[in-house]
């Protein structure tokens, strides 16, 4: 044997030692596979404050599409311009979102391979190519002010028996890891905005008028026409001189406590102004449409407006009058997989006009503040002169309860 084969045997043979040694004493080693465990996924990601717009697309596999929602900082305000540029009440969640993305670490590598992501449920809902639509995650992105990622990642779906645990991978990598967050990064609209929409609690509410009617468009006339009138005194319900049942009170007081909007659209520009100047609605053919294509039919001669659905009025104790007004289907329904957003939106959704007046003696009888009733009433007629809202089917029914409900059982 020559010395050349000699020292080739000498080489293989301190390989084979080396590799059985790595498997013996694994510490004495460290595989690439495990290179980047305990790292923070977005090292220059330092400040909470940098974010100026953050995207959240997830995925309805019902229709095979992507539905995204985009929060932006725009005019120093927070806007949702996915719709139609609605005030977002996003400044405390983009900061606790961030807050919790600062640390969020690799906390364990689950899979290198790409064929395993429906697995985790981290196929990328933005991947047009991927032949499946199960399995995809919800996709993250916050953006600077200048529009560069700041952090991008795929949620996936939650690791079992490991609470606040979830599966996450980076857009155009294979590894997917198992991660430890407390990041919110909800695609619900509903979740981004004002949720104390009336700005009333049920202790404050004293009179609720529930006006049932239908309009019969065809022929143009009200029918099956029907009023409800419920007062509460001393934190006590009364309907037709006896307490109503309890459960549909609470239903009914809590949903208007606790109004929830799942879309909204922008009213003519026109019309939004009218209705802020409170000098009546212009009779214009904009206004009409604009109207009557949501379910709203006003009078020109007298400045009333009806609805396809009926309407409910809510007075409070300083001084407020809603009238909440409800409209036609609303076409859509929950957007993404969450099945809490899907329960809340079982049923037709429904348009609905919010407007608001205040009355100085209405306070006085009810032993209100009249001041903050002015003042609140002022803001809230600005906000609501904007838009038409959008409601579940749930909250529909709980805010027109039939006289049968009502009766105490």
């Amino acid at each position: 044997m020559n010395e050349t084969t000699k020292t080739l045997y000498f080489v293989l043979a301190a390989a084979l030692i080396a590799a059985v040694a790595v498997v013996v004493d694994p510490s004495r080693s460290t595989p690439d596979v495990f290179d980047d465990v305990g790292e923070v996924f977005f090292a220059e990601f330092t400040d909470p404050q940098s974010p100026r717009t953050i995207e959240v697309i997830d995925y309805d596999e019902a229709t095979a599409t992507a539905t995204p929602l985009k929060v932006e900082f725009r005019d120093n305000k927070w806007v949702i311009p996915s719709h139609h540029g609605y005030p977002a009440d996003a400044e405390e969640r983009l900061a606790t979102t961030a807050a919790a993305l600062i640390e969020l670490r690799k906390d364990r590598i689950v899979s290198n391979q790409a064929q395993e992501h429906s697995d985790y449920s981290v196929v990328d809902p933005l991947d047009d190519q991927a032949t499946s639509l199960a399995g995809r995650g919800k996709r993250v992105r916050l953006l600077d002010s200048e529009g560069s990622a700041i952090a991008d990642f795929i949620v996936g779906k939650a690791v079992d028996g490991k609470s606040g645990y979830r599966y996450m991978r980076i857009p155009g990598q294979n590894r997917t890891y198992e991660v430890k967050t407390d990041a919110d990064v909800s695609a619900r609209f509903e979740d981004w905005i004002e949720t104390d929409l009336l700005k009333v609690s049920p202790f404050d509410l004293r009179r609720i008028e529930i006006n049932s009617y239908t309009i019969n468009e065809r022929l143009g006339r009200i029918e099956n026409r029907q009023q409800t009138v419920l007062t509460q005194q001393d934190n006590k319900w009364s309907y037709a001189g006896q307490e109503p049942n309890s459960e549909t009170m609470s239903d009914l007081t809590t949903a208007l406590d606790d109004l929830r909007i799942v879309d909204v659209q922008p009213k003519p520009e026109g019309l939004s102004e009218d209705l802020k100047a409170r000098s009546g609605i212009q009779p214009t053919m904009e206004n009409f449409r604009s109207l009557q294509g949501k379910g709203f039919f006003p009078n020109p001669y007298t400045g009333q407006i009806l609805s396809n659905e009926g309407e409910i009025v809510v007075d409070s104790k300083d001084g407020l009058r809603y009238t909440l007004r409800f409209g036609e289907i609303a076409a859509g329904g929950p957007g993404g997989q969450d099945s809490e957003a899907s329960e809340e939106a079982e049923g037709e959704r429904r348009y609905l006009m919010i407007s608001v007046e205040f009355s100085e003696d209405r306070a006085s009888a009810h032993e209100g503040d009249t001041t903050k009733g002015k003042e609140l009433a002022d803001e809230l007629q600005t906000r609501f002169a904007d838009w038409y809202y959008v409601i579940s089917g749930a909250d529909f029914g709980k805010l027109r309860p039939s006289r049968t409900a009502l009766r105490a059982s």
